[in-house]
Order: structure tokens, then sequence, then C-alpha cells
């Protein structure tokens, strides 16, 4: 597994990020707090607290060219 912080700060960058994650068949979870949705779905995401970072867990250890396509939300 490959952990990222990562940040949504609007609507247009949630909507990237979930055409961007939906393109790998490995499962991506975000986890803000006690709260963990898949990457992959809208709502869920939405439903997270987006005002700070959240962390970003890829079931997979060769992320490869996922980590080059979701590097504009990754927070260093």
């Amino acid at each position: 597994m490959t952990s990222y912080k990562i940040s949504l700060a609007a609507i247009d960058d949630v909507k990237k990020f979930v055409n961007i994650v939906m393109k790998y068949d490995f499962d991506v979870d975000l986890v803000s707090g006690r709260y963990a949705v898949d990457a992959k779905s809208i709502m869920g995401i939405f439903s997270l607290d987006l005002s700070k970072p959240i962390e970003l867990k890829a079931h997979t250890d060769e992320p490869g060219d996922f980590e080059k396509e979701i590097a504009d939300y990754i927070v260093k």
C-alpha cells in the first residue's frame, strides 16, 4: 500500500481527481479522521472535510504513473 497526503480544494479538483483514479484497477481510499471512503466515488469524497489535507491510500506497491497523474494534488 502507498500513502500520500492530498488536497482537493475545489469542486473541479474533485472531478478531475476522480477521473484519474477511475483509470486504475487497484483500490484507492481517502481517509479523513475516522472516515474512509472510496476515492472513485464523487459522493463519498464530498462527504469528507475537504478544508484540510486528507490521506490517500492506494492499494498497490507499484504506483507508477498514478503518482505522476495525482502529483498536482499531493501536499508536500
